[in-house]
């Protein structure tokens, strides 16, 4: 199993429209064949902690069966599709794949 963590930062001078789109591509995601599961959202309101960064926009969580299954995420159609659409909408990303 191989799950795959993915943070966005998105840009202030988004619409609420635009987020929302956003939101909406990353869902789409979950249509990629070697997908097993696929987790969205927003930070919770856990209550802060310094080890508790709450600072980014949207997180998604993929679960995968291993690594070919990520590689062809990586490579699916609807990914590519996503990345062409959305790259310009985040000013940062951080990915943290666990194995």
């Amino acid at each position: 199993m191989l799950v795959h963590s993915v943070f966005f930062w998105l840009k202030d001078e988004l619409s609420e429209e635009q987020t929302e789109a956003f939101r909406e591509g990353l869902d789409s995601l979950a249509g990629i064949p070697t997908v097993e599961a696929l987790y969205v959202g927003t930070p919770a309101s856990t209550p802060p902690r310094p080890v508790v960064d709450a600072s980014y926009t949207f997180g998604i969580t993929v679960l995968l069966q291993g690594m070919p299954a990520h590689d062809a995420y990586q490579e699916d159609p609807l990914h590519q599709a996503f990345l062409e659409h959305f790259a310009d909408y985040w000013h940062k990303v951080l990915i943290y794949d666990i194995a």
